[in-house]
């Protein structure tokens, strides 16, 4: 039997209780955004757009991205070091297209014997490497790609075990589970950062630190990501399987891998990519690689060794984000 057209009805695309729990959110967003200076934040970058276009004289923001850009570039190539300060210095075996200048400078100094300031000419010699800074920069780049490479090594090792035991139909029993989750749980709680911060004081200065803090967090990341696939991958190739008596071990190998790996895959190239930028948020505290250049330098003010490392960061993330993209998409 056809009904009438004035017998539809559509359900209501919303109703009291919704209306009410979007009212509470707003209120709990606003209160939230003024502990955050939202409004200032607004404010100000409002002011920084009206000064970019000519309609405000003005403005905090412009002018202090304004100075940061006049310190950061032309960014720092060359290197010069004073002869006295190398050690065992060999004018006859100089680095490539380096070369040997004389320095002048006139300095007023007080004279003891008549006790007037006189200009002094102070002269020494340097060291000019006119790619000596791109080199070291290229150098500690190297180093911080070598850290992400082998935290997410020591990541992938880490991880398989955690996710055979976090996977609830490949786990030895419930007390094992629950003891897996909790530590793949702790390994993603706690930040490179912060971790990285405590295996400097346990293992030094240097990358080892960087390593093992970016190694930890990542294998909490793949462990959830690596169980939670193993749980919901396909069961009929499993229990063919089964019905023929293969072990876990073999169901896992030949059943669930050829489902899971191009997740698999994802994942760990995911992980790789973001190591290499968080390698240098960790060289910061100490942990080795270009993070560590970086924090030096802007300690010292050298703002344009900062802009070449900041160049260097750049080209190196956006060279590897085509790279895994390549690789993902052949292999994932």
């Amino acid at each position: 039997m056809t009904r009438p057209a004035s017998a539809w009805e559509l359900p209501r695309p919303f109703g009291t209780r919704s209306l009410v729990v979007l009212f509470l959110v707003l209120v709990a967003g606003f209160f939230a955004g003024q502990r955050v200076e939202m409004g200032r934040m607004l404010s100000l970058t409002g002011e920084g757009v009206l000064a970019a276009v000519g309609l405000r004289d003005q403005s905090q923001v412009l002018s202090g991205l304004g100075t940061i850009a006049r310190s950061l570039f032309p960014p720092q190539v060359s290197e010069r070091t004073e002869v006295a300060r190398i050690e065992g210095f060999d004018r006859n075996q100089l680095p490539w297209f380096s070369h040997v200048e004389t320095e002048e400078s006139h300095q007023p100094k007080l004279n003891p014997q008549t006790l007037q300031m006189e200009e002094v000419v102070d002269r020494r010699e340097v060291l000019v490497e006119p790619f000596g800074y791109l080199w070291h920069v290229a150098v500690k780049m190297l180093e911080t790609f070598e850290i992400a490479i082998w935290a997410t090594l020591l990541a992938i090792v880490l991880s398989a075990p955690l996710a055979w035991c976090s996977a609830k139909n490949y786990t030895p029993n419930r007390t094992v589970y629950t003891l897996a989750r909790s530590v793949v749980g702790m390994f993603r709680a706690v930040p490179e950062l912060v971790s990285a911060l405590f295996l400097v004081l346990a293992y030094g200065f240097g990358p080892i630190a960087g390593v093992l803090a970016l190694a930890l967090h990542s294998a909490g990341f793949l462990g959830k990501f690596y169980a939670e696939d193993i749980e919901t991958a396909d069961d009929k190739p499993q229990e063919a399987l089964r019905a023929i008596g293969a072990n876990k071990l073999k169901v896992m190998r030949f059943a669930v891998l050829p489902q899971v790996m191009p997740q698999f895959i994802a994942y760990t190239l995911y992980v790789l990519d973001r190591n290499v930028r968080m390698a240098t948020v960790v060289g910061l505290v100490g942990a080795g690689g270009i993070g560590q250049e970086l924090k030096g330098r802007y300690d010292m003010y050298n703002y344009a060794h900062v802009g070449t490392i900041l160049i260097a960061i750049f080209l190196t993330v956006l060279v590897l984000d085509r790279v895994a993209a390549r690789l993902r998409s052949r292999y994932a």
